[in-house]
């Protein structure tokens, strides 16, 4: 079993190593160039997302399609990865986290695109996107669509599934000696009678849970900034010089080397807001919207709320605290210990935020990628394995609360990465298509009113 795990563990190292960073950070410039900067409309997208589009085909709203999609990407990565990042990384790393959301916003638009360009409506009036459906009726690579769903069918499972509520009973068993089986118990509880619902179910919930689970972290992180208020810019400066140059760790314990800060920086930044792995997007081709381009601005401002803006506010954070408080440098062999050690700061209410926003990233992540996992086994099976999937994944999220999980977690880790490959061979190849749409709805953007955009149907209906 020790050789097993060992074998996993090398080949989720070459998974998510340099080449992957150099294939995904790659396409970032890439599309960032190919869709002349689409990221100048952010503040566009980040109205359209709170704006109402009620005449265009779809089952849920764009901000729903929004919040499902950020429930999926908001998650432990965002308060444990950055701290993963950290320790492994050095300051630095957090630099190279925020760049990779920056220029991944690009490619978070140009895969929904690409997912809501070659979406089908099924049978029941349902709508079906995703990488696969843009692979064999875009690209005509039925073998490519087929890996993808594979790897993401069972990818869900794992990253979005089990290390999930795994996180949720650890934090409550080490803080509070609850039984990981009762919360085991609690959390497939809810989860099922969220996903039960369908689509709209899950965006219902993430509508009203994601906004107060990313306020109520905020809140928290500009508390202990307040408290550390001496120590921001300080932080700030050495953030950025260590990303480029050899810096050595908290105390002069450690040094980090530029190369550290790049691979993790970017490792956790493109874990954490997932562009380029395809995921968003399924929940992306069921939302209203009149034409591709408009949701598409919306998705991207996801990758912006969850690295840019998220990420950033928790890497200050750390960072500012180990400033301030040398002894907490202690902690940074371990990435909860170091994040529950921060955020115990503040008095009396700190350990329970930090216990309560944990659990509720964790939590708001089963949902989004249930969805995610679900689209992926109905394309490659049909309507009549949904029920069988969504009993086995709220099986799997007690399962994984109670059992170890550093073998599952690699292995999912490995099945999310490999997401990645057909995803962008299918974003590139079809990048020319994305670049006429764009071109095609760009100006609609800035239209006097709603009735002057033209409603694009959806075609070649199932």
């Amino acid at each position: 079993m020790e050789t097993f795990a060992k074998l996993i563990k090398d080949i989720d190292d070459v998974v998510w190593g340099i080449p992957m960073i150099v294939i995904l950070f790659g396409t970032h410039l890439f599309m960032t160039f190919r869709t002349g900067i689409i990221q100048r409309h952010l503040f566009k997208g980040i109205k359209l997302s709170v704006t109402q589009d009620g005449e265009g085909e779809g089952e849920i709203s764009q901000f729903g399609a929004l919040t499902t999609a950020l429930a999926a990407t908001i998650g432990t990565g965002n308060i444990v990865g950055v701290a993963t990042a950290i320790i492994s990384g050095g300051p630095g790393a957090v630099l190279w986290m925020w760049l990779i959301g920056v220029f991944g916003m690009s490619t978070k638009y140009s895969e929904t695109l690409m997912s809501l360009k070659y979406r089908v409506q099924s049978k029941d009036g349902r709508m079906l996107g995703g990488a696969m459906y843009a692979l064999e009726r875009g690209l005509g690579q039925k073998w490519l669509a087929v890996l993808f769903a594979v790897f993401a069918a069972f990818a869900a499972f794992g990253i979005g599934c089990m290390t999930q509520s795994n996180s949720i009973a650890e934090a409550f068993s080490s803080n509070y000696n609850i039984p990981p089986w009762i919360m085991g118990v609690l959390v497939s509880a809810l989860v099922a009678i969220v996903i039960l619902g369908g689509v709209k179910s899950i965006a219902k919930v993430c509508e009203k849970l994601v906004p107060f689970m990313a306020i109520f972290y905020v809140l928290g992180c500009l508390i202990i900034l307040i408290m550390n208020a001496a120590y921001i810019l300080p932080a700030l400066k050495l953030i950025i010089t260590s990303a480029f140059s050899p810096q050595a760790g908290f105390g002069g314990a450690t040094g980090f080397a530029v190369s550290k800060a790049i691979r993790f920086g970017c490792a956790r930044g493109l874990f954490s807001n997932e562009s380029g792995l395809g995921s968003a997007p399924l929940v992306a081709a069921a939302a209203k919207t009149k034409n591709p381009v408009r949701q598409s601005l919306v998705s991207m401002t996801g990758t912006f709320w969850d690295t840019v803006v998220i990420c950033l506010l928790t890497g200050l954070t750390l960072v500012s605290s180990v400033l301030k408080n040398p002894e907490v440098a202690q902690a940074m062999t371990n990435n909860n210990v170091l994040t529950f050690a921060v955020f115990a700061q503040i008095p009396t209410i700190g350990r329970p935020l930090i216990t309560i926003a944990l659990s509720l990233f964790a939590f708001s992540t089963i949902l989004g990628w249930s969805y995610y996992g679900e689209r992926a086994a109905e394309y490659l099976v049909g309507p009549r394995i949904i029920k069988l999937y969504k009993l086995l994944f709220v099986i799997f999220t007690f399962v994984g609360t109670v059992t170890a999980l550093d073998v599952v977690w690699n292995i999912a880790d490995i099945l999310n990465g490999l997401m990645v490959v057909p995803n962008v061979i299918g974003i590139v190849l079809l990048s020319g298509v994305i670049v006429k749409e764009s071109k095609k709805f760009i100006n609609d953007l800035d239209a006097k009113s709603d009735d002057d955009i033209p409603v694009v149907e959806t075609k070649n209906s199932k």
